[in-house]
């Protein structure tokens, strides 16, 4: 199996062929069976595999074709924590998602997780690829309904929240190593969001205590990967929302960048870079010797091809505040955050990503 970091690789999801979207459709109506749904998505998923094996990429996932959500489909599978139909979705800039939320009614523990059987289909048909599994960071229970979304029964100190929270993680971590995983990826896009005063202004207005949350983020994901293989490459996805092409949060990473970069162990970091939202690349001056940010410079969001001067020059300029050689590229998010998809076609998601493969051959000399 071939080992990251990558000069060019990718977030993980990836839009939903039309077969696959009416075999869940026919599930949910109840016109098809578990067994067969499953079959379907394995049949998708050995297709999806393939395909981004034949344009470059050293990285394979599932592009998260068993899930709805890219957060809750994970999280509401740990004990103690329910997923519910809400009032309303999450609000982005220009609609909703589906009206879901997550809330904690006992003790948060880790009892197995179907997450860990597809990880090994993904790996048992990757054939010489690097399987990666992407999964939420353990702070988006958190940050999404906060306080008021734990019993206060079961934790009436938050401090117990969070240390049970980390261990249900590290006990999900060490699963996934049992399975073989050497290559897990925490999509962490709350970080992201402290980078916005819109979003401490929420947090504030909810009742939170916001001094201190990105070193209670930070402690957090420590706790959750500590135990993990030496040889598991651990890689943090950051970006300010993704539904249906449209955004949530803004402001660049000059905030956390310090703690974000020494604070938390992980070895790499994908970073939403596609637009003026992200701010400017100065940030990556807090990068240490041995890690790595994929800089996510192709837009997600949009089907239109940027140029790869453009890139290489993009390239050049995070590279006076990093060595290029701690570089790499990628989309700045996935195409499918959730099962609806990005407003592109299925060929403008591989030329974006046949893209980050040529690009890095040429700027690297490989991928």
């Amino acid at each position: 199996m071939q080992k990251p970091p990558f000069r060019a690789d990718h977030v993980g999801s990836l839009l939903r062929p039309i077969p696959l979207r009416e075999a869940r459709a026919a599930r949910a109506a109840g016109t098809l069976s578990a067994e067969a749904l499953r079959a379907a998505e394995d049949a998708a998923i050995r297709t999806v595999i393939a395909e981004q094996k034949a344009i470059g990429l050293k990285a394979v996932t599932d592009g998260e074709f068993r899930r709805a959500f890219w957060h809750f489909d994970f999280l509401a599978g740990l004990g103690g924590v329910e997923m519910y139909e809400a009032d309303q979705g999450i609000q982005f800039q220009g609609g909703q998602t589906k009206a879901y939320g997550l809330k904690v009614t006992g003790p948060i523990r880790y009892e197995g997780h179907p997450f860990v059987r597809d990880y090994a289909f993904v790996a048992a048909n990757a054939g010489g690829a690097a399987p990666k599994i992407t999964i939420p960071s353990p702070s988006v229970l958190h940050f999404r309904g906060g306080r008021r979304a734990v019993d206060a029964h079961t934790y009436p100190d938050m401090a117990g929240f969070f240390t049970d929270l980390g261990e249900a993680y590290a006990a999900a971590v060490a699963d996934f190593a049992g399975a073989g995983c050497r290559y897990l990826q925490l999509d962490e896009v709350n970080i992201a969001y402290l980078c916005d005063p819109d979003q401490i202004a929420g947090l504030k207005a909810r009742g939170e205590e916001t001094e201190g949350l990105l070193g209670k983020y930070a402690d957090l994901i420590n706790r959750a990967i500590a135990g993990r293989p030496s040889d598991m490459f651990v890689s943090m996805h950051l970006c300010r929302g993704n539904f249906r092409s449209m955004h949530i949060a803004q402001g660049g990473y000059d905030p956390v960048a310090e703690v974000l970069f020494n604070g938390i162990n992980v070895n790499a970091y994908f970073m939403e870079y596609d637009d003026e939202r992200s701010g400017s690349f100065a940030p990556l001056r807090f990068l240490p010797k041995g890690k790595t940010v994929v800089l996510g410079l192709v837009t997600s969001k949009r089907g239109e091809l940027e140029s790869k001067d453009l890139l290489k020059r993009r390239i050049e300029a995070a590279a006076k505040y990093a060595p290029l050689e701690q570089l790499a590229i990628s989309p700045q998010c996935g195409f499918a955050s959730t099962e609806e998809g990005n407003v592109l076609t299925v060929e403008e998601q591989w030329a974006k990503l046949r893209l980050c493969v040529e690009v890095a051959q040429e700027v690297w000399g490989a991928v």
